[in-house]
């Protein structure tokens, strides 16, 4: 986790998802790129794009510039290696692609969450970034001034397609010295006798040199209900979960836990994209 990038719209989130950023780059001394994405009003960017020049335009890239200095300037980033970068694309478009030219480690966002009608037609920014990163992506819901890691949740059905990006959490799990409880949740629609879910667990671990770890099966109503219980239950610091990053009509109507949780969780989640 050397090159960290936390994309900004100047929100408090943000603010929230800065500072675990901060704190994770001075234990491990770490790079922090700090990314604000510049979306212009529809008939500004038609004028952009045609090749005219609008004054309005470099007032837009000047404030936000001016902004993202205050930001970068905070106390708790103190001692820490800072770019900061405004770009005028979509947020998805940007933080992609630079992910991609900076050999971005990890991204680390912020999220208020969504619910409802909101939920269902726009989605979040970060639930985007989440469907789409091939990055690992730390979503962050609140002001956490000590960000501790002591235990990590798991949930996963043990396939074979998610041991390369439980990897890239044991990693994470391991640069904290934080248990790994690798739980598999069992629901009325995707029930498995108890010798099946342990036989899978067992196989998932001896792929893996594993040492501070535990296994669980958790019955509930659903998967995205038995994940946050169970979290609670041992009062886990973080949820890891792999995402298949769908999209279009086939995200539509399987569903992402992961973006559910990204909405629900009040626990920070850390996804990886199969």
């Amino acid at each position: 986790m050397k090159r960290i990038l936390v994309p900004t719209d100047f929100s408090e989130h943000a603010e929230h998802a800065l500072k675990v950023a901060a704190q994770i780059a001075k234990k491990n001394n770490s790079e922090i790129t700090i990314l604000h994405m510049l979306e212009l009003p529809h008939q500004t960017n038609d004028a952009i794009f045609g090749g005219v020049s609008i004054p309005e335009t470099m007032l837009f890239m000047q404030k936000a510039n001016e902004t993202l200095d205050k930001v970068s300037n905070s106390p708790f980033l103190e001692g820490i290696s800072i770019t900061e970068m405004v770009k005028m694309d979509k947020p998805i478009n940007g933080i992609t692609q630079i992910s991609k030219e900076q050999d971005i480690d990890l991204i680390i966002m912020g999220s208020h969450g969504s619910s409802g009608m909101e939920e269902l037609l726009i989605g979040s920014n970060t639930e985007k970034v989440v469907r789409n990163s091939e990055v690992p992506v730390l979503v962050i819901k609140k002001d956490t001034t000590d960000f501790n890691v002591s235990n990590i949740v798991f949930a996963s059905d043990f396939t074979d397609e998610t041991k390369k990006p439980f990897q890239k959490l044991l990693d994470f799990a391991n640069f904290f010295d934080a248990k790994i409880h690798l739980v598999s949740i069992c629901t009325p629609n995707s029930f498995k006798p108890t010798h099946v879910t342990e036989k899978a667990l067992q196989n998932f671990v001896s792929e893996f040199n594993l040492t501070n770890y535990s296994t669980h099966i958790y019955n509930d109503t659903n998967i995205e209900k038995g994940i946050i219980n169970f979290s609670n239950s041992i009062n886990a610091d973080i949820i890891g979960m792999c995402t298949h990053g769908r999209t279009g009509f086939a995200h539509f109507f399987n569903g992402s836990i992961s973006e559910g949780l990204v909405n629900h969780s009040i626990k920070p989640v850390l996804t990886v994209k199969i």
